[in-house]
């Protein structure tokens, strides 16, 4: 039999995803064994206290066992650390140290939402692809420039290490890792039980995009700023780098280290952003909404809104605005 270890960490961190492991994994065992098979994982709690309070309290999760008795395990899974993800990671390093000496001694790990900021500090995730939640990117980004962030992608999995997006999204990955683990049918007993849409690939509709403005470049910031009032303008970066006074190449280079986009890219994401909202709150056409925020060309507004988006514009309006689409 196999061993799962689902992490509690000290300090704050998110009790559903913890919760919502277990009982998933759980749910796989018991259709494993009326299948006529064994019980393909031994599942434990672990942490490196006798218990763990959430919420100031009003829930408590006493983990079965504490890391040191556990020698060897198969699969190991990080929960979601809320939003005080850097206080936590530096109250559970004897956690992240085990974390790293298991996956070397041959156990895979998954993390959930922040959960990758506990991962990458444990230096597994340098040079691998990971995903997070949107709104913890840049921060991310920040702290481990070495990883290779792709917050569009809703699960990551590269040499057993498995991340994903934020929040609920985690129950796509713990599917994702059931049907791994034990079968396809197994994954879609699991999500018609928990009612969980199967096979998922990325979280772009949800993200909302504010742009990287805590890098210090003042440069930057100016130019950020120019671009988010001139939506309705086709700016060239050779415009901005002139306005700017700075040299082409230059200008690309400190733009993407600052922002993690280039001025292209950050533009379209700007403009995009403002066609959600207006696809979410207003009855505008879908060519009215293109027309505001800077496109003229059917075709390529649809393509860019979808490589961000992951839907195309019709889609988006429907599914986040009723009554636009009763129209």
């Amino acid at each position: 039999m196999k061993h799962l270890t689902i992490l509690v960490p000290d300090g704050e961190n998110n009790l559903s995803s913890i919760v919502g492991a277990y009982k998933i994994f759980t749910r796989a065992n018991d259709y494993w064994k009326k299948a006529g098979k064994k019980e393909l994982f031994r599942i434990e709690l672990a942490g490196i206290s006798k218990k763990v309070d959430f919420y100031n309290g009003l829930f408590t999760v006493t983990p079965q066992t504490h890391i040191s008795a556990i020698k060897k395990t198969n699969l190991i899974i990080i929960p979601s650390l809320n939003h005080n993800y850097e206080k936590t990671v530096q109250h559970n390093q004897k956690l992240i140290d085990w974390i790293e000496k298991q996956y070397k001694n041959g156990a895979e790990v998954a993390s959930i939402c922040t959960g990758a900021f506990m991962l990458a500090s444990s230096g597994l995730l340098d040079g691998k692809s990971c995903s997070t939640h949107w709104s913890a990117a840049d921060t991310f980004r920040t702290k481990f420039p070495q990883v290779n962030l792709q917050a569009d992608r809703l699960i990551t999995d590269e040499n057993g290490i498995y991340t994903n997006g934020g929040a609920y999204s985690f129950l796509n990955l713990m599917l994702y890792l059931v049907e791994k683990y034990y079968d396809r049918q197994a994954a879609i007993f699991c999500s018609k039980v928990f009612q969980i849409d199967i096979d998922r690939q990325n979280q772009s509709a949800f993200t909302i995009f504010t742009g990287q403005k805590s890098h210090g470049d003042e440069m930057v910031i100016k130019a950020q700023a120019y671009i988010e009032s001139h939506l309705q303008e086709k700016i060239s970066v050779e415009q901005l780098s002139s306005r700017f006074s700075v040299g082409r190449r230059n200008f690309d280079r400190r733009f993407v280290k600052a922002t993690g986009n280039t001025p292209v890219e950050y533009a379209q994401r700007v403009k995009i952003e403002s066609a959600k909202k207006a696809f979410e709150a207003s009855r505008k056409t879908i060519n009215e909404v293109m027309y505001d925020v800077g496109y003229s060309d059917v075709k390529t507004f649809r393509e860019i809104f979808r490589r961000i988006t992951g839907m195309s514009p019709l889609e988006y309006r429907s599914k986040y605005n009723r009554e636009a689409a009763l129209q």
